[in-house]
């Protein structure tokens, strides 16, 4: 496996993992400096290297944030049980620009009163953005969760431009 970083972008510093099949892991938000260094500790074996997967996926990802890229070309590689697998796949099918329920999307991978289970498989998205489950926001119209904090949602569902049709967020 292999990382790269950016730091300065609009998320904070991003890192990315990837090894020979994809990316592996995307971290940033309000608790990735500490996530980063256990991950760290846990994979000493794991090389800082600029090129390959994980910096072509930070490229792209900066290219979003400009607002200069609408899809992802890096191939994904992420770890998780069947049922997370399966709600992941599905996200990547939500069009940039647009947002579904949590319901919603329990319903399309067929399995309708897993709404919350949903909402769980999502909280373990190890490639927020990539994966983008920031389009993701509860039947209400309120936006649920996000790994990196909800402003950092909404301002991701800004860029998209979406955010403007949300109703206020409760504080």
């Amino acid at each position: 496996m292999h990382w790269s970083m950016a730091e300065g972008t609009p998320l904070g510093t991003l890192w990315v993992v990837a090894g020979a099949r994809g990316v592996r892991r995307v971290i940033f938000g309000e608790d990735a400096a500490s996530e980063w260094a256990a991950l760290q500790a846990a994979h000493p074996e794991w090389i800082r290297w600029d090129g390959g997967l994980a910096a072509q996926a930070i490229a792209q990802i900066l290219e979003y944030l400009r607002g200069k890229r609408k899809t992802f070309t890096v191939p994904l590689d992420p770890e998780g049980t069947a049922f997370q697998q399966a709600v992941w796949r599905e996200t990547l099918r939500i069009p940039y620009g647009r947002t579904i329920t949590y319901a919603e999307l329990a319903r399309r991978i067929g399995r309708p009163g897993a709404t919350r289970a949903v909402g769980q498989a999502l909280g373990a998205n190890p490639l927020p953005i990539l994966i983008p489950c920031h389009r993701v926001v509860a039947s209400d119209g309120s936006l649920g969760g996000y790994t990196g904090g909800l402003s950092l949602k909404q301002w991701l569902l800004l860029l998209e431009g979406v955010a403007e049709t949300l109703p206020a967020q409760k504080r």
